[in-house]
């Protein structure tokens, strides 16, 4: 993992290294819902229209109502103001209700056999949640490698405002080499009873612990102190922490629970992670127009089957993508593979350095090359939408006359690491890490930090 050493900021921005601190976290009473699956969620930026309707419908105290909050049309007050009184009414009638002391928190992930029962060939992540001290990309301490959008930013940051909570943690990955705190994590996910278990519909089985020993908390603070990390998912949220914390530096505010951020910090030398594409659909586009202006740059091949066998063509464009930057675009039951791009062009569009790196990243290659320069359009929310699902993405292309689903292939591990090495960053939505913590099982409230 090509993560740099921290270092220490300009006077006054954070602390030397990586700071994870304990703090009392806020928990679905167990016996006053209908069960944590039915509770929690993914992240708010991967639930998609319909799974955002059916978390609504699936439990009146499911943790969707406040990440994403609906605000009836003439009424006053905000969607923001709306998940403050929700929570305030939450945690006035014990749904939710605060630790009696500080911790850190030991997550698991597990995949399930249809049995139920651990699946060795499945996916296995444990971390560490806490309360992340904040400090300036410019630090080295935390990295990101991806681009941000303001408007997500500035939603997230007055979502925090209203609630004066985190209520999803960001994901952080460090090269811990199974040092201590990695190996604290494996002894009590290994041998201490959970504050909770839950088994979600993904056929992922969640569970939770929480280290109060001083002596414990002191060992992993020490490990952690000369370690960095990189930003796998929360980029948005990062923004968002930093953005609320200067607002509150402007305000005149001395130290306080603004200085820190919900994270789950996972060792990706003891657990690495699944690393995927996000893809694009956009509106105003068909397919056999986006193909033919894309022949100008690329070698174009119409799939015979189209997307009637869609786990066909996303194998096709993984074997094209391991010789090179590749690309999938479907629409209307239509599908056309783009590979072998033209180095010149691509030399032309993707400027950034070193060009050995840049030009062989498809979220380059697509941002510089394919919407900029062949089809002359902006990556941004208004025309185009990102989706972390390739099915789902191939599906609304198919649904919605006039769109084009754009499949990605991945960077590599390799590659995101280089660029956070740089202090660089790659397109707004390049990367999916994965597994991403289920939201609700922990949250961070600013009164209880």
């Amino acid at each position: 993992m090509q993560i740099l050493p921290s270092s220490q900021g300009p006077a006054g921005e954070g602390p030397q290294g990586l700071v994870l601190a304990p703090f009392r976290g806020v928990r679905y009473a167990e016996d006053r819902v209908s069960g944590l699956a039915e509770v929690t969620s993914p992240p708010y930026d991967v639930i998609a229209a319909d799974i955002e309707n059916q978390l609504f419908a699936r439990d009146p105290h499911n943790i969707v109502r406040l990440i994403l909050p609906r605000h009836a049309p003439g009424q006053p007050g905000s969607p923001f103001e709306d998940a403050a009184g929700e929570l305030a009414d939450w945690l006035a009638t014990g749904i939710l209700a605060p630790d009696s002391q500080p911790a850190l928190y030991v997550y698991e992930q597990v995949a399930l056999d249809g049995t139920g029962r651990p699946d060795p060939a499945g996916v296995l992540q444990r971390g560490l949640i806490g309360a992340l001290d904040l400090v300036p990309p410019t630090a080295g301490v935390v990295q990101p490698h991806e681009n941000v959008a303001p408007g997500p930013v500035a939603g997230r940051r007055q979502l925090m405002e209203a609630t004066q909570a985190n209520l999803e943690p960001i994901y952080l990955l460090y090269e811990g080499s199974g040092g201590v705190a990695s190996k604290l994590v494996d002894e009590v996910a290994s041998g201490r009873p959970p504050l909770l278990t839950a088994s979600t519909a993904d056929g992922l089985r969640h569970r939770l612990w929480a280290i109060t020993d001083e002596r414990e908390l002191a060992e992993i603070a020490a490990d952690l102190a000369p370690r960095a990390a990189l930003i796998a998912d929360g980029h948005h949220r990062y923004a968002a922490y930093l953005q609320l914390q200067e607002r509150r530096r402007q305000a005149g505010s001395g130290r306080g629970p603004w200085d820190r951020g919900l994270a789950l910090l996972v060792d990706s030398t003891a657990y690495p992670p699944q690393l995927g594409a996000i893809h694009r659909v956009v509106l105003g586009l068909v397919p056999d127009v986006a193909a033919r202006l894309a022949a100008a740059a690329f070698s174009v091949r119409e799939l015979p089957a189209g997307t009637a066998d869609i786990p066909q063509a996303l194998a096709t464009l993984a074997s094209a993508a391991e010789r090179g930057v590749a690309f999938l675009l479907t629409g209307g039951g239509r599908a056309f593979l783009l590979t072998s791009p033209d180095p010149g062009l691509v030399s032309a569009a993707v400027t950034d350095q070193p060009a050995e790196l840049w030009q062989q990243l498809p979220a380059a290659v697509l941002q510089d090359l394919l919407f900029a320069r062949i089809w002359g359009i902006e990556d941004d929310a208004r025309s185009v939408r990102a989706v972390h699902d390739p099915v789902d993405a191939i599906e609304a292309a198919d649904e919605e006359p006039g769109g084009t689903a754009v499949i990605c292939s991945p960077m590599s591990a390799g590659q995101v690491y280089q660029v956070a090495a740089l202090g660089r960053r790659v397109p707004r939505k390049s990367t999916s890490f994965g597994p991403k913590p289920r939201t609700g099982l922990v949250m961070r409230l600013f009164a209880e930090s």
